[in-house]
């Protein structure tokens, strides 16, 4: 995986941040994982039901943005979305879905089409996000 993962000044983009990963292919969710983390990211997860990411969300806990595929083991992944948007946590869609399967309400949200561009992925949610934490 080639994957830039520093500002030009040598930070982290992710650094000191907090990311909820939802993605029930495992291997898609270490793949992502390892490249949160390589971006000096924390990860929430990853979580490969939806019941598992709901406890994450209200835990507590400081969550800093999350990357959500859409289907989770046959479930749309919006009840999620919506406990994350009622927080004002950023997070990003994957998914091998079309965009017309995103409710209405998540047409806003970045898509990342599966199969997906991991360093553009840790891009946008960095985008999203905000500047590194010190």
């Amino acid at each position: 995986m080639a994957l830039s993962p520093t500002l030009s000044r040598g930070r982290a983009l992710l650094s000191g941040r907090r990311i909820l990963v939802v993605e029930d292919e495992y291997f898609l969710a270490d793949d992502i994982s390892r490249a949160l983390r390589s971006a000096g990211a924390e990860i929430a997860g990853p979580v490969g039901e939806l019941d598992d990411a709901l406890p994450i969300i209200k835990d507590g806990g400081v969550l800093d943005g999350a990357v959500l595929d859409v289907n989770i083991r046959s479930e749309m992944v919006f009840p999620i979305a919506q406990e994350l948007r009622a927080r004002q946590v950023p997070f990003v869609f994957t998914t091998g879905y079309d965009k017309v399967s995103i409710a209405p309400e998540f047409h806003d949200v970045v898509l990342l089409e599966k199969p997906i561009d991991i360093a553009a992925m840790v891009r946008s949610l960095a985008g999203l996000i905000g500047k590194p934490k010190a």
